[in-house]
């Protein structure tokens, strides 16, 4: 629990960041897939989102936009919002933060968003006050951990239903490391959202 739904010691060690986005009786959460684009698996994400007229932010890795910039344009042309995931991938705490900074900066250079997620959701308490004077640092509620090797596809979909709430912000990836994973449990956990009476916002 401590990974997939973040405690409360870690959102108030976090005060810069956005864990989870109010709204009152309305049943809305907030999909959002990190460390794309990629032509193997982004293009099929949309597809899947398509099917059920849902919209999703993307956190994207700036090296990747690079890579790949013709997905990024599809990401956007197909009404996504977009983010800044950094440019290499960078973990806050374990680089300095003039570094840290700069790759951040590249990457927008390449995204051009006001929404920002540190990688892993970990950053220096200077790096995020910086940051908030630009960024809307978007965090996390729900960690589906569609990534970890230990959990398979009927796992991810129960974490959804084990923690998703209203205003939960929940996080997919679209990377190869996910995708098998993504190819039964994405389309799942949003049906089963839709059937719990749940709306999707875009950030």
């Amino acid at each position: 629990m401590l990974i997939e739904q973040p405690p409360k010691i870690f959102r108030m060690l976090n005060p810069d960041g956005i864990f989870r986005i109010p709204s009152g009786d309305e049943r809305r959460v907030y999909l959002t897939f990190d460390d794309g684009p990629i032509p193997e698996v982004t293009p099929w994400v949309l597809d899947v989102l398509d099917r059920y007229g849902v919209k999703a932010t993307f956190f994207m890795v700036g090296d990747n936009v690079r890579k790949y910039p013709e997905v990024f344009e599809e990401v956007r042309r197909r009404g996504h919002r977009v983010g800044n995931h950094t440019m290499h991938h960078l973990q806050g705490s374990h680089c300095d933060t003039r570094r840290y900074l700069r790759d951040v900066e590249e990457a927008n250079r390449l995204i051009g968003s006001d929404l920002f997620r540190p990688p892993h959701g970990w950053l220096r308490r200077k790096q995020a006050k910086i940051l908030a004077s630009k960024y809307r640092i978007i965090m996390y509620d729900l960690v589906t951990r569609d990534y970890s090797k230990r959990l398979d596809a009927p796992r991810v979909v129960e974490n959804v239903k084990r923690y998703a709430r209203p205003g939960s912000i929940i996080v997919f990836h679209d990377s190869l490391k996910s995708r098998e994973k993504l190819e039964t449990a994405l389309a799942e956990s949003i049906e089963w959202l839709l059937e719990e009476g749940y709306s999707f916002g875009l950030l």
